[in-house]
């Protein structure tokens, strides 16, 4: 089966610029990421959605985050028992292999993952209650945290705090990790929970301590 395709021209003429320009007035830096290997300092899980754009929140350069996306920046719990696992997979290597010494978890406001499991707690999405719904066994995850909004009567509102409690979520689910938790106990690693609103800009930071998330 012939599946493959020619890239589509406009990426084709992006390359050749970014080539003639980024590359080529950094091209001692990119051999040396080459030559010598990735250092970052910290992981980044954020969404998959194209509107979030980490290295761009952060002014980060090439190099500096080790980044996974998925669908609503979740980290599913410890659980190994042989199956597939990709976000599992990244997160040890991460923090075994790199050494990172921060983790972040972004996530966003309008998150359509997000919304999509509000629809199933409200029995208003059949399509992702089907088993065969990766999307929806993957929102299985958050499920649990719909009982801390459930009451909020606004929709927007409640959207907004299920996002801000899919963040929540990940990093308990981290401290299930053994390699992330005795990471953390020893000094070595540190985890951040943000929240960042699209439209606005702006940029909230999870505080443990009062269990709620400020602006930073």
């Amino acid at each position: 089966m012939d599946f493959a395709k020619p890239l589509p021209t406009y990426l084709v003429k992006r390359y050749h610029g970014w080539k003639a320009t980024t590359y080529s007035e950094n091209q001692v830096w990119y051999r040396r990421l080459a030559d010598e290997g990735q250092r970052p300092r910290a992981m980044v899980v954020s969404c998959c959605d194209s509107r979030v754009h980490v290295t761009s929140i952060f002014g980060a350069d090439q190099g500096e985050f080790f980044i996974h996306r998925n669908i609503a920046n979740l980290v599913p719990p410890y659980a190994p028992d042989g199956d597939h696992h990709g976000t599992s997979a990244a997160i040890e290597y991460a923090v075994t292999a790199l050494k990172v010494a921060h983790l972040i978890v972004l996530g966003h406001s309008q998150c359509g993952g997000v919304q999509g499991c509000i629809d199933m707690c409200k029995g208003q999405a059949p399509q992702l209650e089907a088993k065969e719904s990766f999307v929806g066994r993957w929102m299985d995850i958050l499920k649990p945290k719909y009982d801390l909004v459930a009451d909020v009567e606004d929709g927007v509102e409640q959207a907004r705090q299920l996002e801000r409690q899919a963040v929540v979520a990940s990093l308990e689910n981290l401290m299930t990790f053994p390699f992330v938790s005795s990471a953390v106990e020893d000094g070595a690693l540190s985890l951040h929970g943000l929240w960042t609103d699209i439209g606005e800009g702006g940029l909230q930071c999870y505080d443990p301590l009062h269990k709620k998330f400020v602006a930073v």
